[in-house]
């Protein structure tokens, strides 16, 4: 997910950005790592987003979906297949590992000692961060669909390599997500549904959601032309809440995708009467959704309105 262009000036929002993670951190709700936009999380933070994930289950499809968990990482011919590398090389990361001699090793550890990089001695490896929810699950379904297509609910953590102050852009984070493979109608209907849907969700948490045309932060002067093709079709909404008041246009907290062929063409997946499956996904930002919670309601969960811990912690 993106955040959307600012209203107010850099210098402006960066300050409301380092002052909110300042408070978080000292709040200790989340922990700091070194590492910009990585964090720990404390148990307070942890069961807001526990309270968050209940409530997007509850209005989620139930078991009419196949539930699938998936760990951090994936096969790297998964990742590869989903052509992620070719437009957002900027936002992933690849697992590298030692493969090398006791002589190679000895040659790591002397580099080491005197204080220079060791990573010219590790190997790519035959995993890649998960850098959406989703990629994982479409090579299961190569081949030809059943009957009514598949309807998935996927949740795990997300990897991009986004370092900021903003605390909403982590690096390392956890989406849930409902994705429809089927038919074009399919995969148009559930994007279309889960807008209104996701706008309920939040506003049941007393959120002040906007719905937005968005686009992905593709790379590159090409880059740029699938972004204005992807906002041009629609084919993406985000659900917006503003964390910074009017300094910026908002952080999106849900993204609604439709995905068009891609996916079915790259995992080679077919609907019943042979033509190429179309996807979408609607992904909840579970950190982001704690995040705009705590913006909004404060930083102190026992003082939250009745109505909102009654939904989050029944």
């Amino acid at each position: 997910m993106t955040t959307t262009a600012t209203t107010g000036t850099t210098s402006e929002l960066d300050r409301a950005r380092a002052d909110f993670r300042q408070q978080l951190l000292d709040a200790d709700l989340l922990v700091e790592t070194g590492v910009p936009g990585l964090y720990g999380r404390s148990g307070t933070f942890e069961n807001i987003v526990e309270g968050v994930d209940r409530v997007v289950v509850a209005a989620g499809p139930g078991s009419d979906a196949t539930k699938l968990r998936f760990p951090p990482v994936f096969p790297r011919t998964s990742f590869e297949r989903t052509d992620y590398i070719a437009s957002f090389p900027h936002l992933t990361g690849a697992v590298n590992t030692f493969a090398g001699s006791n002589a190679e090793h000895a040659e790591l550890l002397a580099a080491r000692s005197r204080g220079e990089a060791w990573d010219s001695w590790l190997e790519p490896a035959d995993t890649v961060l998960v850098s959406a929810a989703c990629h994982p699950a479409y090579s299961r379904y190569a081949g030809a669909l059943r009957e009514g297509g598949e309807l998935l609910d996927v949740y795990g953590y997300c990897f991009r390599h986004e370092p900021a102050v903003d605390p909403a852009r982590m690096q390392a984070f956890r989406m849930h997500e409902f994705v429809r493979i089927g038919t074009e109608a399919d995969a148009a209907q559930h994007r279309d549904s889960w807008v209104e849907r996701g706008l309920e969700v939040l506003g049941s948490l007393g959120l002040d959601a906007t719905a937005v045309p968005a686009n992905d932060p593709f790379f590159g002067r090409a880059g740029r032309m699938l972004a204005v093709n992807q906002r041009t079709e629609n084919l993406k909404t985000e659900l917006t809440v503003r964390l910074y008041g009017d300094l910026d246009e908002g952080t999106a907290v849900v993204s609604c995708n439709c995905h068009r062929e891609h996916f079915g063409e790259t995992f080679g997946i077919t609907t019943v009467d042979g033509q190429v499956a179309h996807s979408a996904c609607v992904g909840f930002g579970m950190e982001r959704i704690a995040l705009a919670l705590l913006r909004t309601h404060g930083l102190d969960v026992d003082l939250w309105p009745g109505q909102v811990r009654d939904r989050l912690f029944p």
